[in-house]
C-alpha cells in the first residue's frame, strides 16, 4: 500500500446558511427579513474507502454483527467478504470460541477474552436426529461448519457465516461422515476417517478431504495408511495429523499419521499414543489434543493428566493435573483446544471431588504451556458458569 494513501482527501466545502428571521412588524424597514446567503464555509473532511475499510477491519469481531444494523453499505460489505480478506492481507486475525452444550440446540460465541458472548441465530435443523445425535464442528475460515445426521438426508452439513450471520445447509462432504478427525490451517479445514455410509452400510473410512471457505467447496486429498474412526486431528509442523481412534474391526489404533501438503503423502507413525507405561492410552471419547506453540498436548481422560508430546522419542511427559474432570463422562462432553499461545480447557470444575463446587454450569481455565515446566498455572475465566450447562456438545475455535 502506498503511504500516501493514508493522506486524508481534499476537504469537501459545504454551504452554511443564516437562518431566515421573522420579520419586526414595529419596524417599517422591508428588509427586515433576511434570506439564506454565503455566509460562512466549514471544511469537513472526508474518507478515503481504502481508509475506512482499513479501520472497519479492525473492528472487534465479536461486535460485527452490530455493523448489520449501521445502514445499507456496511450490511453489503460484510456479506461480500470482503472485510474479511482485508484483515488477512494485513495480518489482523482475531480468535473466537463456539460452542453448543446440551440441553438445546443452541450455539453462542465467544471472544478471545470471554468477555463478550452473544447467541447465534438458532440452527435450522428440525431434525431430531440431527439435533440429539453425535455432531462434529470446525472452523474454516470464516465459517463454522457444524456435521451430523438427517433422516431424510443422512450426513449433512451445515455452516454459519459471519459474512451474513446465518445458517446455510451445504455444501455436503465428498464423503458424508461423523465421528471424524478435523484441524485447521490459515483458512482451509481438514477432515479424515470418521463414519460413513456405504452400499452395505456404515463404513469406516480411510478418505480425506479439505475445505475451502471462498468456494465453498470440499476437495478429495490421498487415503490415509488406515481406516479409522473416533480419531482427533491437528496441525504440527505444517502438517495435518491424525492420531488414535478405532479400526473397522472395533480395535484401538495407538499409531498417528501425519499428512504432507507438499508432496501428497501420508506418513505412519506407530504407537503415538503409548504412554509412560507402554499402555495404549484407552478411553471412549476421540483423543483430546491441542497444538499450542508447535508443541503437541494431550489431556488423559483416565486420570485428568496433562501430557506433552515429545516428538525425537515419540514418548509422552506429565504436565499435572488439568482443573476438570475429563473423567466424568471418558472425555465427552469437555473441550480441550488450542487458543492463540494458550491452552483452553472448559468442562466440570475439578474441585467437586472435594465438595467446594455446587454441581452446576461450566468452568473454564487457560494456561501458557511450556514442555520443560513444573507446575502449570491455570486461570479461571469467570462470568460464564452459569451461562452454559458443563457438558458440551461441540466447541471449536475461529482464527478470522
Amino acid at each position: 500500500m502506498a503511504a500516501d494513501s493514508f493522506l486524508m482527501p481534499p476537504c469537501r466545502k459545504i454551504r452554511i446558511c443564516k437562518a431566515k428571521r421573522e420579520p419586526n412588524l414595529n419596524h417599517s424597514d422591508s428588509s427586515s427579513g433576511v434570506e439564506p446567503q454565503d455566509a460562512d464555509y466549514s471544511y469537513v473532511p472526508q474518507l478515503y474507502d481504502e481508509l475506512e475499510n482499513l479501520i472497519l477491519a479492525r473492528f472487534p469481531l465479536s461486535e460485527y454483527w452490530k455493523l448489520y444494523l449501521l445502514n445499507k453499505h456496511f450490511l453489503q460489505f460484510l456479506k461480500s467478504g470482503e472485510l474479511f480478506k482485508i484483515r488477512r492481507q494485513i495480518g489482523f486475525k482475531e480468535s473466537s470460541i463456539f460452542m453448543s452444550a446440551s440441553g438445546g440446540n443452541s450455539w453462542w460465541a465467544f471472544d478471545r477474552l470471554f468477555k463478550c458472548c452473544r447467541k447465534l441465530p438458532e440452527l435450522p435443523s428440525r431434525d431430531v436426529s440431527f439435533i440429539g445425535g453425535d455432531r462434529e464442528s470446525l472452523c474454516a475460515g470464516s465459517h463454522l461448519i457444524v456435521a451430523g445426521w438427517e433422516t431424510t438426508d443422512g450426513y449433512v452439513v451445515w455452516r454459519f457465516e459471519l459474512e451474513t450471520s446465518k445458517w446455510i445447509k451445504g455444501p455436503f462432504m465428498i464423503d458424508p461422515r461423523c465421528l471424524f478427525a478435523s484441524a485447521t490451517c490459515g483458512t482451509f479445514g481438514f477432515v479424515a476417517g470418521g463414519i460413513g455410509m456405504g452400499l452395505i452400510g456404515a463404513k469406516v473410512l480411510n478418505s480425506a478431504e479439505k475445505y475451502n471457505p471462498e468456494t465453498k467447496s470440499w476437495e478429495s486429498l490421498r487415503c490415509m495408511n488406515k481406516p479409522r474412526k473416533f480419531c482427533s486431528g491437528c496441525f504440527m509442523d505444517n502438517k495435518f495429523y491424525v492420531i488414535g481412534g478405532k479400526d473397522e474391526n472395533n480395535n484401538e489404533l495407538t499409531c498417528g499419521e501425519a499428512y504432507n501438503q507438499d508432496n501428497n503423502k501420508w506418513e505412519l507413525i506407530p504407537d503415538m499414543l503409548k504412554d509412560d507405561d507402554n499402555q495404549v492410552a484407552t478411553q471412549q471419547s476421540p483423543p483430546l489434543l491441542a497444538v499450542v506453540n508447535n508443541e503437541l498436548y494431550s489431556l488423559k481422560t483416565s486420570s485428568n493428566e496433562l501430557m506433552v508430546y515429545i516428538k525425537n522419542s515419540n514418548t509422552w511427559k506429565k504436565l499435572g493435573a488439568a482443573p476438570v474432570r475429563a473423567d466424568l463422562h471418558q472425555g465427552w462432553g469437555v473441550a480441550f483446544k488450542s487458543l492463540g499461545n494458550e491452552l483452553l480447557v472448559i468442562g466440570f470444575s475439578s474441585s467437586i471431588s472435594s465438595g467446594n463446587d455446587n454441581g452446576k454450569g461450566m468452568t473454564i481455565y487457560t494456561c501458557k504451556p511450556e514442555p520443560e515446566s513444573k507446575e502449570l498455572q491455570w486461570r479461571c475465566i469467570e462470568g460464564y458458569k452459569d451461562r452454559l450447562n458443563f457438558f458440551l456438545l461441540n466447541c471449536c475455535v475461529m482464527v478470522a
